[in-house]
């Protein structure tokens, strides 16, 4: 497989963040509220970790054109903010295969400043052209590891080890509409209930970055609550997801690291049937939480 990188350019805007907020329910006020953004670290207003991922999702689709592409990891960091209007470039590129079938590619979004490449997200992604469902079920179902077992403080902020945030909620031809509308993402297996069906699945799937959402709305506005900033998160994605069907998102406090304002999630989502859809970690930055939590 060739190993040249493809994606895109984009001009990042006050209204994505804006859309992408409507659409997660994440209405942190770092990425929706100018004078509260200004008071913050960042100094202004910043794109949500998982619309960016939205837009290398779009990349990894357009790599494998035609194919129906369907995703069984993403990890990225966010080593540097992405404002309102940075132009953009997102960047997949194909890496070795592992010898099971499935394709793994680099995930770079970066922009230009003052001359250098500033790498505002980065990770690898792990994906099947197959189309099939049977690459979801043969996926790893492990939880992701970022380093976050055992250990750190007791207490960061009004934040404690092992508490919990949950919410469900179903998500609609609507939501993916607008999904694709502000990502640009075509993936039949996404818009296509025939192409779904043809490939082992009984409907249309939602896209990985619109079930990573969930996580972002709890993370953003209920734990550790709003003003919190994405670091770090890796997924795997373990069964399919429906267009209409009730999903459950569940975070739980799993580190604190009081000197450096860090907190350690894990995070989970759970089908209508009680199956495990994905299961993933996050790195969190506190520094910024609006009130502390109650």
């Amino acid at each position: 497989m060739s190993s040249v990188p493809s994606g895109f350019r984009r001009t990042l805007q006050q209204s994505d963040f804006d859309r992408f907020a409507v659409l997660s329910g994440d209405d942190n006020p770092i990425h929706c509220d100018p004078e509260f953004a200004g008071r913050s670290h960042f100094g202004a207003t910043v794109a949500h970790g998982m619309f960016l991922y939205g837009l290398i999702y779009r990349a990894l689709g357009e790599a494998l054109p035609g194919a129906g592409m369907l995703q069984l990891e993403q990890e990225l960091m966010f080593p540097n903010p992405s404002f309102a209007h940075d132009d953009v470039e997102v960047l997949v590129t194909p890496l070795p295969g592992r010898g099971d079938g499935s394709r793994s590619f680099s995930t770079v979004v970066r922009k230009q400043a003052g001359g250098a490449a500033i790498v505002t997200a980065q990770g690898s992604a792990r994906v099947s052209n197959s189309g099939g469902a049977a690459a979801l079920a043969g996926a790893n179902d492990a939880a992701a590891d970022t380093g976050a077992a055992g250990g750190g403080d007791d207490e960061l902020r009004g934040l404690r080890r092992g508490m919990r945030a949950r919410a469900e909620r179903t998500l609609s031809e609507a939501d993916l509409a607008d999904y694709a509308a502000l990502t640009g993402d075509c993936n039949p297996l996404h818009h296509s209930d025939d192409w779904a069906v043809a490939h082992g699945f009984a409907g249309r799937l939602v896209p990985p970055p619109l079930l990573a959402s969930l996580f972002s709305d709890l993370l953003g506005t209920r734990l550790p609550g709003r003003g919190t900033g994405w670091m770090k998160q890796a997924l795997r994605f373990v069964a399919p997801a429906y267009v209409g069907e009730r999903i459950t998102a569940e975070v739980e406090i799993v580190r604190l690291r009081a000197d450096k304002d860090l907190v350690n999630l894990s995070s989970v989502l759970t089908g209508a049937d009680g199956r495990t859809i994905c299961r993933g970690e996050s790195l969190v930055l506190v520094r910024n939480l609006e009130a502390p939590a109650g």
